[in-house]
């Protein structure tokens, strides 16, 4: 489902409750209520947080949600 090269943009677009996940994390996606330009890896990594553990975690929140 979501990779390391997801654009932001993608992900909050296609999965809206992904938004919600991150920002208990604080990684936060939009500034000014626009996405964050480049990828969720490269989010993810900017916060010096482990980029495989939380893809993985997300993609499984995601499954919760209804997404194969």
């Amino acid at each position: 489902m979501i990779n390391y090269d997801t654009p932001v943009d993608v992900l909050l677009d296609e999965y809206p409750e992904s938004n919600k996940w991150l920002m208990k994390r604080r990684i936060h996606c939009t500034e000014c209520g626009e996405p964050v330009w480049g990828t969720i890896g490269e989010l993810i990594k900017s916060k010096g947080m482990d980029t495989e553990e939380l893809l993985a975690e997300l993609n499984e929140y995601l499954k919760t949600c209804g997404y194969r």
